[in-house]
């Protein structure tokens, strides 16, 4: 398909808002201001509130959840978006969409649900992402799914190699490249779970400042704030330091990538996207070279310190292994699944269904099938 004139780099044009079925404009928002409505009112929105982020939910009220975790994905990537003039809608929308293919318990469960489909095209919760607004979610009489436009799908899509949902479209026409906004939402999701799994990592006293002091880019920034504010309590200390954190590795996002959209002289979308599509390329969004550094130092001392906790290591093991005994019970049974599931096994193979049908769990109802029909 050919672009139209009308593009810049920002994700606008009867291209990229074009939907799978036709509908009529909206006379008050614009096509992702509808993307992301239908995101907001999606029962999978809805159950993000009690599904993983680090904690399982019903540790404490104070945690994060996959819900305030894209809520603060959003917020941060929406900051960006505007700083640098890209579509704030669809960044917004992106944001807000981005783990609702999540299964109970965060990666645990992904990874649980991966072996158990490793004979069936395996698990991923991007490309699970898909199915829930391309099918799973159902709130029209025309068609399954939430019939996001063109770019919101494709930015949900990350590593898929085709586009969803548009035949017409092939590989070469045009390249595979990713829209700024989606590249923007990685970054974002990134700084929102580094600076706040350490927040939750203090809350839960798995984390103590002895051991973040170890970590180079965390030390500057309490140091700092700890001279700007000698009177203040340890609390206070470090939700502030948190805020500056946030704030150092945002502001450095926004002041390189602005000097690669310059730089590379990109003048329409389809030149965007070609170059997007190329590995060989420098990344357009992207920290400078010496926060890049010291942002991967802090996910690995996460990982060590956090992610690998013995406490957190237990809980994950335990989670797994219930997303397990639930997938291989309805697998022997299948019609213990609702009638809408148990209607796609035709179309789509029992385990797939199978693996619809957890993914689309709270922590909480796969906590209470384990419990009341499982036994514990």
């Amino acid at each position: 398909m050919a672009f139209a004139n009308e593009f810049s780099l920002a994700s606008n044009g009867a291209w990229a808002e074009e939907r799978v079925y036709k509908e009529e404009a909206h006379e008050a928002r614009t096509a992702f201001q509808r993307d992301r409505d239908r995101v907001i009112h999606s029962k999978a929105f809805r159950r993000l509130e009690y599904k993983t982020q680090v904690f399982v939910n019903h540790w404490g009220d104070n945690f994060r959840t996959r819900l305030t975790h894209s809520i603060e994905v959003a917020q941060v990537a929406r900051t960006v978006a505007r700083a640098l003039q890209i579509n704030e809608d669809l960044t917004e929308t992106v944001a807000l969409a981005h783990d609702l293919g999540h299964p109970p318990f965060g990666h645990a469960g992904e990874r649980a649900l991966h072996d158990k489909m490793k004979q069936y095209g395996g698990f991923d919760h991007n490309e699970q992402t898909i199915r829930v607004v391309t099918l799973i979610e159902e709130h029209y009489p025309q068609f399954n799914g939430l019939n996001l436009t063109r770019a919101t799908l494709r930015s949900l899509q990350k590593h898929a190699s085709q586009p969803v949902g548009f035949p017409d479209e092939t590989r070469t026409e045009p390249k595979q490249g990713h829209f700024l906004e989606a590249l923007l939402v990685d970054i974002c999701d990134e700084i929102a779970y580094n600076s706040h799994d350490i927040d939750d990592g203090i809350e839960s006293g798995y984390l103590s400042l002895s051991q973040l002091e170890k970590n180079d880019l965390w030390k500057e920034y309490f140091q700092k704030t700890e001279k700007q504010y000698p009177n203040s309590s340890q609390k206070i200390l470090v939700r502030s330091t948190i805020r500056a954190l946030i704030n150092g590795m945002v502001s450095d996002l926004i002041e390189h990538s602005r000097g690669n959209l310059e730089n590379a002289g990109l003048k329409s979308l389809p030149e965007l996207l070609e170059h997007t599509g190329n590995l060989d390329k420098p990344p357009l969004i992207n920290y400078s070279s010496g926060m890049e550094e010291r942002v991967k130092e802090l996910k690995v001392f996460l990982f060590h310190n956090l992610y690998r906790h013995a406490e957190v290591v237990k809980m994950n093991e335990r989670a797994a292994h219930i997303v397990s005994r639930i997938f291989d019970f309805v697998s022997q049974e299948p019609r213990m699944l609702p009638e809408e599931y148990f209607a796609r096994i035709e179309s789509y193979g029992k385990e797939r269904v199978v693996a619809d049908f957890i993914a689309g769990m709270t922590d909480r109802y796969a906590m209470r099938w384990n419990n009341e029909i499982l036994g514990s």
